[in-house]
């Protein structure tokens, strides 16, 4: 099994993580909500319309002038 000659030092592993960690944080994953198929996170609840998984969580959010 392969070794490593000598420890990598902190501010390389921290560079590496960084780097990876923006990308990802550039790039959201989204898919379209079942119920009204407007973008949005996974595993939380719309936004738009407040469902998730098929049942009424939140009350949709509706903007007023009032």
């Amino acid at each position: 099994m392969p070794l490593q000659k000598r420890r990598l030092g902190r501010t390389r592993i921290h560079h590496r993580r960084s780097s990876w960690s923006r990308d990802a944080a550039f790039h959201p994953t989204t898919q379209q909500c079942p119920n009204c198929s407007e973008p949005k996170v996974p595993h939380r609840v719309c936004m738009s319309c407040g469902q998730y998984k098929g049942q009424q969580l939140v009350s949709a959010s509706v903007d007023s002038d009032e």
